[in-house]
């Protein structure tokens, strides 16, 4: 067993929690699941060793920290109730040295939509920071895109192997979830200052459709790759469409000093 805490945050994720958590055993002898209500009875499926907390929803980042703070170790790996580490990530992590707890450390993902592996577009260079040392780092409490907060003398480092994230079934679950991404993003965006002026209304949408469908190649992933380009436009359309029928409040802006921060 490796001396790190396994952090997830889960509500109504059996199907591929199952795999997460059989990954998760060979890791660590501290898995905490921080439980975010559920309909569909998930209790019975956690492992046994996992310690559970029932907790309110205040948000990604907010939720991520009630398990941080519960840990038994200080290094944490914080993986979604929807991925599941392959392999060579866990191998990697046992052969890991622990000792800089100025350390952090970027793991790649392989994300699915449906049974599809996407190779291309944003999807296909995704990676995140996701082990780091609770003592040096935090996660911002923010109720969506959970923010990662990093002083500056943090070195980042690779490591190998993959986080396989099994993102959504099809285009319908995909343009649900982004349409509630939309509204949590506007509501943050609103809060810390952002404006939805000409460019970020009419423009951003469409570069971002023609960064991810053409230059990140998305077209290669055939009608997948389509339905996520085309969501993602529709997704950044609906969140500043949603902040600018919000201006008009001076919003309560947060500063946070002496570090820098990595929006998920």
């Amino acid at each position: 067993m490796v001396a790190v805490s396994i952090v997830i945050i889960t509500r109504d994720q059996s199907e591929i929690l199952v795999e997460c958590l059989d990954k998760a055993k060979i890791i660590t002898d501290d898995i905490v699941i921080i439980d975010n209500g559920n309909t569909n009875n998930q209790e019975n499926i956690y492992a046994e060793g996992c310690r559970v907390f029932k907790k309110n929803w205040d948000g990604y980042g907010a939720n991520k920290n009630k398990g941080v703070l519960v840990a038994k170790y200080d290094w944490i790996l914080s993986i979604d109730a929807d991925e599941v580490p392959d392999d060579e990530l866990i191998k990697a992590l046992h052969n890991l040295n622990y000792t800089n707890p100025a350390a952090v450390y970027d793991i790649k993902f392989r994300t699915y939509f449906g049974d599809k592996m996407i190779r291309f577009g944003s999807w296909g260079k995704d990676h995140h920071i996701r082990l780091f040392n609770r003592n040096t780092v935090r996660w911002l409490d923010t109720t969506v895109h959970e923010t990662l907060v990093i002083p500056p003398n943090v070195q980042v480092e690779k490591i190998d192997g993959y986080l396989h994230h099994y993102s959504v079934k099809d285009a319908v679950e995909y343009d649900v979830k982004n349409s509630l991404y939309a509204k949590l993003s506007a509501v943050k965006y609103f809060n810390s200052g952002k404006k939805a002026g000409f460019v970020k209304l009419y423009i951003s949408p469409v570069f971002g459709f023609l960064k991810n469908y053409i230059l990140h190649l998305g077209f290669l992933d055939g009608r997948e790759g389509w339905q996520i380009a085309k969501i993602t436009l529709k997704n950044t359309q609906r969140k500043y469409r949603l902040l600018s029928q919000m201006q008009g409040i001076k919003p309560q802006k947060q500063v946070y000093k002496d570090s820098f921060a990595i929006e998920y």
